[in-house]
């Protein structure tokens, strides 16, 4: 059998990938490697090109394959590739954990770090080299061999674990619906947001009008919906979701699963020598102790809570005048927010939609890119895609191919919500000196486009477009040879969300807005007093926004860091207690939000999620350059893109940032940008 995901191609060719063909590509690929390290690990003195290299291309060809893999399992979900995806997982872990341990070839490592020519390698080397040696000792190789064994069922365990936590989610969204015949009961809600509802029903073979949990289903009823007590039932089916309450309770339970990860986790960093699993996350990221970053996290909060209670005050006191809301529930707050706004700015986010049709934004992030960063992007239709609404993209430089990527920006039945950035190819170059090109896949969840109208964006998604494209380039514009280090490899997780950050900046300055907004039936760009509306709004409630942020991340870092075994703590009663201390606003009792918090319990930013904020430090610094020099300044743009994007892993981030930035972050940027000031509090 011809198996495509074993074959050396430039882009993937999923026209001919099969369910059939995924595991035995993952067997062949984890046989092999077995064998091969058994050759490379016995030498006598292993080298930079005897070892290493070698050691990349037999991680790169696994990547090469489980990237597909992984990547359809999160946009073309069902039973069949679930099923494969788990199998294929648990070898992989294993697989993982045993390299990791492997003693011998840690030896071997630390010998070519021992060579009298390791000075006379590169940068981006010896930082791979160094790299691999801390991971080692993260994986557990000094550990007596009871505890590597228990640290590699610890390994497969949280893998699967993982796994399920996630299914469990999407489930959870995807099975729940609510069948709507009157049209009166979805009174508010814009015309698009009907138009979507209708199209959910079709597809259901039902009349009338379907609402999901889909982001872009549940947000429009919760900014517009008239009905309150659907806005109630919509909120608490969302908020309940995998959870022991709520319309499927006990169904996706993810309670039990979230307690087994928790303890797993401060198990494997015990093992390890850590006091808690927070301490193990920090090993490799930036933040160089527990206390920095509570510090850093309670010095936002203190700053940003008496903003936020003020918005909130501002929000309670309109609801009453304006609308006799006396007892202000969480299910009104994005609603009556929404009218707040519109009192305000005289500006909502479905009145700028028309501007913003994903096809002239797209074109008009490409514009961004090209004039920041010096770079040419352009559709390649001949490219095999795993669905119709895929397009893949060619990015290049002065008739140079850089880089490619694939595009999947509407939300679908078996897609796993949300916005990502995830690598398919990885550049590097091999022993033979040919070089491998990065290749991307950006994925989002916009509404698709129905009976014939575009998708229109709201100004949020075109936002949400530009931060998974900065994630984007990290990958795909880095000139680092070294796979191990290369793009988005090797980068401290703290520091992984500051070029996508960074590039949100563009949604909000008028310069680059008249290249991504236009009218979808004349072309007009955005006029001018909306233009100054969309801006003058731009810090609405940017306190509570924030507050809301700093709960996800001290709640995250809370659960990690005081950890107990003897007394394990219960997310929800961490969650109620995070909220107690800095939110403004009351959470109902069956409010379960840990239960679908993917990113810390399906995603690799547990004990991390803090990393947005660390980072937005270093993106709102970063743009500060732009604001003083001008936002399309070819100087500025060349810097980032050879300080930042084009270096990856291969110096320290810190390093990186001074080189670029002339001086250390500094928070008050971001404290600026955000509206959050002492004047403003």
């Amino acid at each position: 059998m011809n198996n495509p995901l074993l074959n050396d191609d430039l882009l993937p060719r999923f026209e001919h990938i099969r369910a059939e063909h995924m595991e035995p590509a993952i067997d062949q690929i984890l046989s092999d490697n077995r064998v091969q390290i058994q050759d490379l690990e016995q030498q006598d003195d292993p080298s930079w090109e005897t070892l290493v290299q070698p050691m990349q291309a037999l991680d790169d060809r696994l990547n090469n394959a489980w990237s597909v893999i992984s990547h359809l399992n999160g946009v073309m979900n069902n039973e069949e590739l679930r099923a494969i995806y788990k199998r294929c997982l648990e070898k992989l872990t294993e697989y993982a954990t045993e390299l990791s341990q492997n003693a011998a070839l840690c030896e071997a490592y630390k010998k070519v770090a021992a060579r009298d020519d390791f000075a006379n390698l590169n940068e981006a080397q010896q930082k791979a080299i160094t790299n691999t040696l801390r991971d080692f000792r993260l994986g557990g190789v000094d550990l007596p061999s009871e505890e590597k064994q228990r640290y590699a069922d610890l390994s497969r365990e949280l893998a699967e674990l993982s796994n399920r936590f996630g299914d469990n989610v999407m489930d959870a969204t995807q099975r729940w619906y609510k069948h709507i015949t009157d049209a009166a009961d979805l009174s508010g809600l814009p015309e698009t947001a009907m138009d979507s509802a209708r199209q959910a029903a079709r597809e259901r073979n039902l009349d009338g009008y379907v609402i999901t949990l889909d982001i872009p289903s549940f947000l429009p009823v919760m900014t517009y919906g008239d009905n309150r007590e659907l806005r109630r039932e919509i909120y608490e089916a969302f908020v309940t979701r995998a959870s022991d309450v709520g319309p499927h309770a006990g169904q996706w339970d993810n309670t039990p699963i979230m307690a087994e990860i928790l303890k797993r986790r401060h198990q494997m960093a015990g093992l390890l020598g850590f006091n808690n699993y927070a301490e193990l996350s920090l090993a490799t990221k930036m933040a160089r102790s527990v206390d920095e970053v509570t510090d850093f996290l309670d010095q936002l909060a203190e700053k940003t809570k008496p903003v936020a209670e003020q918005e909130f005050d501002d929000l309670k006191a309109f609801a009453r005048e304006e609308y006799g809301v006396e007892s202000l529930e969480v299910w009104d707050i994005g609603y009556y927010s929404e009218k707040l706004r519109q009192a305000r700015y005289d500006i909502s986010p479905e009145q700028l939609r028309p501007w913003f049709p994903v096809n002239t934004v797209v074109d008009g992030l490409f514009a961004v890119t090209e004039r920041l960063f010096g770079v040419s992007i352009n559709a390649e239709s001949d490219v095999e895609t795993w669905h119709p609404d895929v397009t893949a993209f060619r990015i290049s430089r002065d008739g140079e191919t850089l880089a490619w990527f694939y595009l999947d920006l509407y939300a679908r039945q078996g897609k796993r919500g949300g916005a990502w950035m995830a690598d398919c190819r990885v550049r590097w170059r091999n022993l033979r000196g040919s070089l491998q090109l990065p290749v991307a896949f950006l994925t989002c969840n916009f509404t698709a486009p129905v009976d014939g109208k575009p998708s229109l964006l709201t100004h949020d998604e075109v936002t949400t477009l530009f931060h998974e494209f900065g994630h984007g380039l990290h990958h795909m514009l880095t000139q680092v040879d070294v796979a191990d280090v290369s793009g988005i490899n090797g980068v401290a997780w703290d520091a992984v969300e500051l070029p996508s950050q960074f590039l949100e900046n563009w949604c909000w300055n008028p310069e680059s807005l008249n290249l991504i907004a236009r009218h979808h039936e004349t072309g007009e760009p955005l006029p001018q007093d909306m233009l100054d509306k969309l801006l003058a709004a731009k810090n609405f409630q940017s306190g509570m926004g924030m507050l809301r942020q700093l709960e996800f991340s001290i709640f995250d870092f809370r659960l990690h860091a005081d950890f107990e075994p003897v007394n394990p703590v219960n997310p929800l009663d961490v969650f109620r207690q995070v909220r107690s201390e800095i939110a403004v606003t009351d959470t109902p009792a069956f409010n379960r939000f840990p239960n679908s918090f993917g990113h810390i319990f399906d995603g690799g930013y547990a004990a991390g999620y803090y990393s947005y904020k660390w980072a937005e430090v270093l993106a709102a610094d970063a743009f500060s350059l732009f604001e003083e020099n001008g936002i399309f300044d070819s100087e500025s743009g060349r810097a980032f893109r050879e300080h930042i994007l084009e270096m990856g892993g291969s110096r320290e981030p810190m390093a990186l940032f001074e080189a670029f930035r002339g001086r250390e972050p500094s928070v008050e940027a971001l404290l600026r940008q955000s509206g959050i000031t002492d004047d403003a509090a």
